[in-house]
């Protein structure tokens, strides 16, 4: 199957798109644009790899589905287009970076700029019915996401994972500790972040990591 996405990870991934189960979410998604409206844009659902090449990846943050109200989504996960309002658990991540790191708040919810840097902004589901979160859950799309955890232990190493909620910390049994770095913590968002997401210096810790292992830090 012809899949528009980043050349590397198109090589890495091919195998997968020629499964069952990919071309059975890939009819789902199809047929889910043709009815109603979806997020993000469908040129968009491999915006993360597209920005993030498969050799270049040395940070996997992890969220569940794209958001779902109109103008938000653009393929990255917590991010949102520029000029967009930040969503609640955006505005708990800009507090933590602002905390741990001692640098001001960021100006824009467009996390393109930590794609650029080698941050996979990874959804386990990549697409989503407008309005309705979780719409597109178990379709397919975590087998493909959890397939793309296994391509980056299986032939990478070094990389940060970064795991925060019970959601995402379920594709943790994928990952390999002994050359990779996890840090798990409760989710940014307003229910959670208070019982130890804020005070979790991810990000500093992070960076610690990439410059013990010869890489650069981001500058998030």
């Amino acid at each position: 199957m012809d899949v528009k996405i980043e050349p590397s990870w198109k090589a890495q991934l091919a195998d997968e798109f020629e499964k069952d189960y990919f071309r059975q979410l890939t009819d789902f998604v199809r047929e889910e644009y043709r009815r109603g409206r979806v997020y993000p844009s469908a040129g968009l659902i491999f915006n993360a790899f597209d920005r993030c090449p498969f050799d270049r990846v040395k940070v996997v943050i992890l969220g569940q589905d794209p958001y779902h109200e109109p103008g938000q989504a653009h393929g990255l996960c917590f991010s949102v287009r520029e000029g967009m309002t930040f969503p609640p658990s955006l505005v708990n991540i800009f507090k933590e970076i602002e905390s741990d790191t001692e640098s001001s708040s960021p100006a824009s919810g467009d996390l393109t700029r930590w794609a650029k840097q080698g941050v996979l902004l990874l959804n386990a589901t990549l697409t989503v019915r407008a309005g309705q979160a979780g719409s597109h859950q178990n379709q397919g799309w975590e087998t493909f996401t959890d397939a793309v955890i296994h391509r980056l232990t299986e032939r990478r190493k070094h990389i940060v994972y970064i795991l925060w909620g019970a959601y995402a910390q379920r594709k943790a049994a994928f990952m390999d500790i002994s050359c990779n770095l996890v840090l798990k913590s409760p989710h940014p968002s307003p229910l959670s972040a208070h019982r130890g997401f804020f005070g979790n210096k991810h990000f500093s810790r992070t960076n610690d990591y990439l410059m013990a292992t010869g890489q650069e830090p981001i500058a998030w």
